[in-house]
């Protein structure tokens, strides 16, 4: 193997020069960023290994990890959770098969189930491959009527039709639970808990997001739309990296369908992009062939396989962590009768290991 580095673990000291690297490499991504160290070490309290490549002096490669260790869900190595994309980049792919190597090592000294690296892209890799998951992306047009004719015809229609329902869109950039934005992030959270309710998932603590809001303060915003008596509808929190838009953490209570206050939703914000100069919606990952995976190809946007590649240590088969997965199907229709409040109060205890 050519091209052989140092690797180190991050340190908040080579913050700056981590994150230059990741938003100038063609593979980098939000997700890769290293205030995912921070939020996810101040929310959850799991052990981050971000690993960097050296050579010659500089940063060549990076790999962010994280531990995520439960008795409910099992032991796990990942890059990384709470994330849809991950894995290491690097200069070359002699490095990038460097940082692997060295993850691979850390998952057997730490003896857990299995190494996850979610790369967006296939890799030359011989770690096992699971594809269950795409993800969805789309050019956002040059002003709002473009973009309304950018969307494929029945998708555009529904669009149209929200436009008419006397809806109204807040944005709020510094959205947080005490000063600026405090009603809209309030507002955010509880259709956000609302919606996990209801699909029998349990919610992060508002924490989290707190957390989130905090750390990505100047590529975070988050959308609250309204119905004509000022009621939440819908919310999403937003993040932008580089040219792109990532409608990330979304939800909606039981007026959203009649209102179409969703199909709105995702309008204004490719508008809003537009606005703040960005060229590429992701729509982020959805599991093959569900609900969700439709509802996004109806917008036009074609699904692009995700490639999460594993390393099995004590695990004998890769992990099925799925809410399909029958042997949740019990717990998943339990959840879904809790009042919220309860909901809200046990979800970020089980939550913090579903990443």
């Amino acid at each position: 193997m050519t091209n052989i580095c140092e690797i180190k673990r991050l340190s908040s000291a080579e913050f700056a020069q981590w994150d230059n690297y990741v938003k100038t490499h063609q593979q980098g991504s939000f997700f890769h960023l290293s205030g995912w160290q921070t939020v996810i070490g101040e929310s959850f309290n799991h052990p981050c290994y971000f690993l960097y490549a050296q050579q010659n002096g500089k940063m060549a490669g990076v790999l962010p990890l994280v531990e995520v260790k439960s008795k409910l869900f099992g032991h796990a190595l990942v890059s990384t959770p709470f994330c849809v994309y991950g894995g290491a980049i690097a200069d070359s792919t002699d490095i990038v098969r460097q940082l692997e190597q060295e993850a691979c090592q850390l998952a057997e000294q730490l003896q857990v189930d299995y190494l996850e690296l979610r790369y967006k892209d296939a890799q030359e890799s011989t770690l096992l491959l699971k594809q269950a998951h795409s993800t969805f992306g789309g050019e956002i047009a040059q002003d709002s009527d473009k973009i309304l004719a950018s969307i494929k015809k029945k998708q555009r229609a529904v669009v149209r039709h929200s436009l008419k329902n006397e809806l109204n869109c807040s944005i709020s950039e510094h959205a947080n639970a005490a000063g600026s934005g405090k009603k809209d992030f309030t507002d955010f959270y509880q259709l956000l808990a609302t919606s996990y309710r209801n699909l029998g998932t349990p919610i992060f603590s508002q924490r989290y997001f707190e957390n989130l809001m905090a750390t990505f303060a100047d590529c975070s915003d988050i959308a609250v739309i309204r119905d004509k008596y000022n009621q939440p509808s819908t919310a999403v929190m937003n993040f932008y990296f580089n040219e792109q838009v990532l409608p990330y953490y979304g939800g909606g209570n039981d007026s959203a369908r009649g209102l179409k206050s969703a199909d709105f939703m995702y309008y204004q914000v490719m508008c809003h992009a537009q606005e703040k100069g960005k060229t590429w919606f992701d729509f982020g990952r959805s599991k093959n062939d569900s609900g969700p995976y439709k509802y996004k190809k109806n917008w036009g946007m074609v699904p692009q396989p995700l490639h999460y590649y594993y390393h099995l240590v004590n695990a004998q088969e890769l992990p099925n962590l799925s809410p399909n997965n029958p042997k949740y199907k019990f717990f998943i229709s339990l959840w879904q009768k809790l009042p919220l409040k309860i909901s809200q109060f046990i979800g970020p205890l089980l939550s913090k290991y579903l990443g």
